[in-house]
């Protein structure tokens, strides 16, 4: 199951029945769980915890320290969830003092070639970073975000959950849920409508947040007025509430 090339450190723990290639690296106070594969060269740093069945390919590195100029070798952590994919040349550092002291990943997420996770980064489950696809430090991605290719995103920003970005999309200000986002710099152009069929959304549901949608990031009206507006429409949803919720509580502003 290791290869004989492999470099192991002591206080590694290793679950029984993981594959670990040749000439992989596993660095002191990693722990990797059931069911997970370490390809050819792939490469976990210090006080990384790895869940169940995770692959990750050859030449990524897990957990490597941050690249932020007041790190001077402080113990943080990188913290795996399950049943993820981090495919060649993926970068995921740890995190920092000053930020959450680490780097956390859910489950069932899936990181392309050459992605990159910086610092005190949040990723819940279920998102999709095409490759190339950056994040600075102190990101923050709810569950079910896709990013398309080289979609960077600035230090700091939240992006909501079902939120979908284009090709080479440049995002600075917090996304809200459920949108779909493009351009250098982004812009909001629609719900993800699409996605969300997909997800099995009720098309009310999509119609209700298309509503929002026009009334809090295309309108020019204050915020109070385009609540005062919404509620003219008596709409009661959950997903529409999270919408809402999201912008009233963004620090950076969000993407219009």
């Amino acid at each position: 199951m290791i290869h004989e090339t492999a470099q192991i450190h002591p206080s590694a723990s290793i679950s029984d029945d993981v594959k670990i290639g040749a000439y992989a690296v596993i660095d002191r106070n990693v722990s990797i769980g059931n069911g997970c594969i370490i390809k050819d060269h792939a490469v976990i740093r210090e006080n990384t915890s790895v869940g169940n069945k995770n692959t990750i390919f050859q030449f990524a590195t897990i957990g490597e320290q941050p690249q932020d100029l007041k790190f001077s070798g402080e113990l943080t952590k990188c913290t795996i969830g399950d049943n993820n994919t981090f495919r060649e040349y993926c970068s995921i550092h740890r995190g920092t003092s000053s930020g959450i002291s680490d780097t956390v990943i859910g489950s069932n997420n899936l990181f392309m070639a050459y992605t990159h996770v910086a610092h005190d980064c949040v990723i819940k489950d279920n998102c999709i970073l095409s490759n190339a696809a950056s994040l600075a430090g102190h990101v923050n991605l709810e569950s079910n975000v896709s990013l398309g290719g080289f979609t960077l995103v600035h230090q700091f920003c939240n992006i909501g959950k079902f939120a979908f970005s284009g090709l080479g999309t440049v995002i600075s200000q917090d996304v809200t849920p459920y949108t779909l986002v493009a351009g250098n710099h982004a812009k909001a152009y629609k719900i993800n409508s699409e996605g969300l069929r997909r997800n099995k959304f009720s098309s009310e549901t999509i119609k209700n947040l298309e509503k929002a949608f026009k009334i809090f990031l295309k309108s020019s009206s204050t915020f109070e007025l385009k609540k005062e507006t919404f509620k003219s429409l008596n709409i009661s949803d959950t997903d529409v509430e999270h919408f809402i919720h999201f912008i009233e509580n963004s620090e950076r502003g969000v993407t219009r």
